[in-house]
């Protein structure tokens, strides 16, 4: 099955020091990079998404500001496909169904930031184009939410939406993604 791997705002601004810091950044962009180099290593489709705010006041992903460049723990490698965004849903308004279309892709794996908000609305979408979707759960990374006074600490919210995406897809670690997909790679040498 042809499968691409998006890797979903792993952008400055989410790690320490950065405008909005997300909890364990580096931990989920770590095995984002395994997944990324498993991919560039096999000649897999992979395309990095960088989210770039179009709000004149926002807070985090400002045009031109270094927080909105891509982390260099999954570094953008120069000739690699990158799609640029202004919503949370990765699709919206950019060239990515088109890509993905294009190259025949049928699967997608996630990896990102932020597992409530970007890696939700994308793979929702994914399901709702046709594709197969997997979630890189340890790929992933997300914050504390407060919602009317309550805080909701991010291990509860990030398993939470994973819960929710099991109904959209698989949700596996790294290294089951990795092990499948040289399963499937074998089979096919076969």
């Amino acid at each position: 099955m042809k499968t691409a791997l998006l890797v979903i705002d792993i952008q400055k601004d989410y790690f320490p020091g950065g405008k909005f810091p997300l909890v364990e950044p580096l931990a989920a962009a770590k095995n984002a990079y395994t997944l990324l180099q498993c991919f560039r290593e096999h000649g897999g489709n992979h395309i990095h998404i960088q989210h770039i705010s179009r709000e004149p006041d926002a807070d985090f992903f400002i045009r031109g500001d270094a927080g909105s460049d891509i982390h260099d723990a999954t570094a953008h490698f120069e000739g690699e496909p990158i799609v640029y965004k202004h919503y949370p849903n990765s699709f919206r308004e950019t060239n990515l169904l088109d890509m993905l279309k294009e190259w025949g892709v049928e699967r997608v794996v996630i990896t990102g930031m932020m597992t409530h908000m970007c890696v939700d609305a994308t793979a929702r979408a994914a399901a709702d184009f046709g594709f197969k979707v997997i979630v890189a759960e340890d790929a992933c990374a997300t914050r504390d939410l407060d919602f009317n006074g309550t805080v909701i600490p991010a291990e509860q919210v990030h398993k939470a939406f994973l819960a929710a995406l099991s109904w959209y897809g698989q949700v596996m670690k790294s290294e089951e993604v990795i092990a499948l997909l040289a399963a499937e790679q074998a089979k096919a040498a076969e």
